[in-house]
């Protein structure tokens, strides 16, 4: 395990150990008057802020029965809220106590984007039943679960302690460990303040600095100490500003957020990354920074100042747009260390889930404000030398790299066609760009801005149009078969992804809403064959019709009948004219 990494863990688990009950409010002791059905209380204190979001003990609850040497615990499940079935543990707090395992109920299996994989849940209710096994009267055990809310919110493990005495039927339920717990250095939740919360939080935004999409953009800043800002007044300010952009940004992007779940969207923190369109601007403009850092782009060079206006500000609305630019990519590299604070932040009420995103934004900023606040440490940074132009170089590997992670993200929102024309449009980006640097009159200018704004435009193609607005089947021998013995008319498209041909003929004839109302109003079923890999059963239809590669449209009519081919080379009216003889 490298350096950086155990690093990493280690600050997360010093990062999350303190919030692991925050959200586990205290709730009086209670018990029902029955002897046999024990309820868990209601907690009346700590409500959210938010009215789409209830405390868990609210969310969570449940009713113990004891019988025939089981304990069988009844949860009610709040609507829009689940329990994930393996997040359930039971253990005795006594040694006279022996549990048994747990007998669960069947739930229901769903995709969990917290923990990224599928698992069980459960909704609406659902019950435990653990035999046990006890030597005294008195039994002492300890439970946690986790749950989540449909609307996007997970709250930590739930943890609960029960005494229960089988010959009154008393029993007491905390939030809180008993004494015997707490012995050898246990901390209860309610030694934990405020002021503790927002020391993790501005921890937490110290480690941002270390993530690969941040640590590029804050090495350009400090690189630039070594050759401007020399005079401390200047450090000061640029440090101020630069603080100024990360904190705000971080409070803006959590006003937004707050509001939108407010007004009833189901979003995070990230959510602007949620956007396809967002993200592909992200694409260029690191990919554009990357060739500034690589020395291919001079507009590059330009464009990493991020609004340097003058040699008089020496450069002030570029260290507040910096700290806006780190701010939002460094979003998506919060999850796995300020998941928990997050989460508490967005329970409590306004003002103090902002002051909390507020310390996590100077956090971030912190290691700046001290280069820049302390000289000793800026006179540690390397003199200026030949060594900072290859260093400016090797940050732009990073910068690429983000651009082709966030190319990932871009292809999984959304389809391998917007990813191709995400490619394109870079490709001709660097290609409008050479031009205006080779240009010397207007006309050439011209051309370049109009190959850029083309570059800058086929994306946005891609994510507005759908390819086949027409249902297809996947074509199979048998299908065909079974399709032609029934009568019906069947339209079959051979294609592949690398067949330019194909895909121009599915953009230009077959994805048209006329082609697809006239296959639905005469029930003419489309079949697709994908010869993108090697399959013997296209081939082998391929070389019936005397074909040896694709495109091959085939056309069956309605009944009985031989198939007619269409040309290579297709239009809307030609696909039309063809379906509707075969309908007939």
């Amino acid at each position: 395990m490298n350096i950086n990494l155990r690093i990493a863990l280690l600050c997360l688990a010093l990062f999350a150990s303190p919030f692991n009950g925050l959200l586990a409010n205290e709730s009086p002791f209670g018990q029902e008057s029955s002897s046999s059905i024990l309820s868990s209380p209601l907690a009346s204190s700590s409500l959210l802020s938010d009215p789409e979001f209830v405390p868990v003990e609210q969310a969570y609850q449940f009713n113990l029965v004891v019988e025939n040497q089981q304990l069988v615990f009844n949860w009610d499940i709040l609507d829009g809220y689940y329990l994930y079935r393996d997040r359930f543990d039971f253990r005795s707090l006594d040694s006279s106590l022996e549990l048994q395992p747990a007998s669960f109920e069947t739930g229901v299996v769903k995709w969990d984007e917290f923990f990224e994989k599928e698992l069980e849940v459960y909704y609406s209710q659902t019950s435990v039943r653990i035999p046990f096994s006890s030597t005294s009267n008195r039994l002492q055990l300890q439970i946690e679960s986790q749950g989540c809310a449909d609307a996007g919110l997970c709250y930590p493990p739930y943890k609960q302690w029960l005494d229960i005495d089988l010959q009154t039927g008393a029993v007491d339920i905390s939030t809180v460990p008993p004494a015997s717990q707490q012995a050898g250095g246990q901390t209860s939740t309610e030694n934990f303040s405020l002021a503790t919360v927002l020391i993790f939080a501005l921890i937490g935004g110290m480690i941002l600095n270390l993530m690969p999409c941040v640590f590029p953009i804050l090495s350009i800043k400090v690189l630039s100490f070594t050759t401007t800002h020399q005079s401390s007044r200047s450090r000061h300010i640029h440090g101020l500003v630069y603080t100024a952009g990360v904190v705000l940004s971080f409070v803006a992007i959590a006003v937004v957020m707050l509001a939108l779940r407010a007004a009833g969207e189901s979003i995070g923190w990230g959510f602007q990354l949620q956007s396809p369109l967002f993200v592909i601007f992200l694409i260029y403009l690191f990919f554009i920074m990357g060739l500034g850092l690589s020395g291919y782009l001079e507009i590059g060079s330009n464009l990493m100042s991020l609004g340097q206006l003058s040699k008089r500000d020496e450069g002030l609305m570029s260290s507040f747009m910096t700290g806006v630019l780190a701010t939002t990519i460094a979003s998506p590299c919060t999850a796995p260390f300020m998941g928990p604070a997050l989460g508490f932040a967005i329970s409590q009420p306004t003002y103090i889930a902002l002051l909390v995103f507020a310390c996590l934004g100077l956090g971030m900023a912190l290691p700046f404000i001290l280069l820049a606040w302390i000289p000793g440490l800026t006179k540690r940074l390397p003199k200026p030398g030949a060594w900072m132009d290859t260093f400016k170089q090797f940050l732009a590997f990073p910068l690429y790299i983000t651009a082709v992670w966030l190319l990932w993200v871009a292809g999984r929102q959304t389809s391998m066609d917007v990813a191709a024309a995400v490619i394109t449009g870079l490709v001709l980006l660097v290609m409008g760009l050479w031009l205006w640097k080779l240009s010397v009159r207007p006309t050439g200018r011209l051309i370049a801005i109009a190959v850029i704004t083309a570059a800058l435009a086929a994306p946005l193609t891609t994510l507005s149009e759908d390819t086949d607005k027409a249902a297809f089947e996947d074509y199979s021998p048998e299908r065909l078969a079974s399709l032609r013995d029934s009568g019906q008319p069947v339209f079959i498209n051979l294609t592949a992804d690398w067949c330019i041909t194909c895909l121009v003929n599915e953009r230009v004839a077959l994805s048209s809403d006329k082609v697809a109302q006239l296959m639905n109003e005469q029930g003419i079923v489309y079949l697709k064959g994908d010869w993108t890999n090697s399959d013997p059963q296209i081939t082998a239809l391929l070389n019936r019709f005397k074909r040896n590669g694709v495109p091959l449209y085939l056309v069956y009519p309605r009944g009985s009948g031989s198939a007619q081919i269409l040309p290579q080379i297709l239009n809307e009216s030609m696909v039309i004219e063809a379906l509707t003889q075969a309908s007939k």
